[in-house]
């Protein structure tokens, strides 16, 4: 399986899935930086630079990556790889956690 850019598996599957419309044939995500700065809201390397800052740990799922063919080293720098049990085990101390 090769790597699917940002698709994710549905249960219904892959054939079902239709295009981001937030894409629009990649000038979407430039759109929507620029409306974040005219907003005034972070980007979201600034918004990762200030969690990294305050000490959170980011952990990327490896059954997810595995899933959807993402290789470590597509992955920032300073990510951890982790499975279930280890996310579990961190959240039930964390004051906060999120899973996406």
């Amino acid at each position: 399986m090769g790597d699917l850019p940002g698709r994710a598996m549905l249960p219904r599957g892959p054939s079902g899935l239709k295009l981001s419309r937030m894409n629009l044939a990649g000038i979407g995500p430039p759109m929507i930086r620029r409306v974040m700065r005219r907003k005034g809201v972070m980007s979201l390397e600034e918004l990762i630079g200030q969690a990294r800052a305050a000490g959170v740990r980011l952990v990327a799922c490896q059954m997810s990556m595995d899933v959807m063919g993402i290789r470590r080293e597509k992955l920032a720098e300073g990510i951890e790889v982790a499975g279930v049990a280890t996310y579990l085990q961190a959240s039930e101390s964390a004051g906060t956690n999120l899973f996406i």
